[in-house]
């Protein structure tokens, strides 16, 4: 006589908390980005040789755990034709960040932008790394970069 078999059923109760770690293909899409700044900006070079811009770099943690986030304002543009076309120009002031962000928290970073002519630049310079607080690993994951940001600057 065989034994009689008994299902197993699984069940999950309701209130069970859904992992918050992020599958591999979302670690380059841990943090969006954005930069808020006017499209274009009035300055009288014979008064002032520098005119300075303020942008905010609006920093968004899409996940719903803890992030390392790296921002690294000195990368440039790698060919000159990107510099023909938009200009160059300087981030003042400290050029990297080192921040935690809490799941799904926004964090607001002032820096200030510094023309020396007038012209249409390309603001999208910041270079963004993430990582998972518990994630063991030396290197943070680059993250999507947006679109280019262009400001228009015009002397007065």
């Amino acid at each position: 006589e065989l034994p009689e078999t008994v299902l197993l059923k699984f069940f999950r109760p309701e209130n069970a908390p859904v992992p918050a770690r992020p599958t591999p293909e979302q670690l380059s899409n841990l943090i969006k980005t954005s930069l808020h700044y006017p499209e274009s900006f009035n300055h009288s070079f014979h008064q002032k040789s520098l005119c300075l811009v303020p942008v905010t770099l609006l920093l968004s943690n899409c996940s719903q755990a803890v992030v390392d986030v790296m921002i690294d304002l000195r990368h440039k543009p790698a060919s000159s034709e990107a510099l023909e076309i938009h200009g160059s120009f300087t981030w003042l002031g400290q050029t990297q960040y080192k921040l935690q962000l809490k799941g799904e928290e926004v964090y607001s970073l002032q820096l200030k932008a510094c023309f020396v002519h007038t012209g249409v630049y390309n603001l999208g310079t910041p270079r963004v790394f993430a990582k998972l607080v518990d994630q063991v690993t030396l290197f943070e994951t680059s993250q999507q970069n947006s679109m280019p940001a262009l400001i228009i600057i015009n002397n007065i």
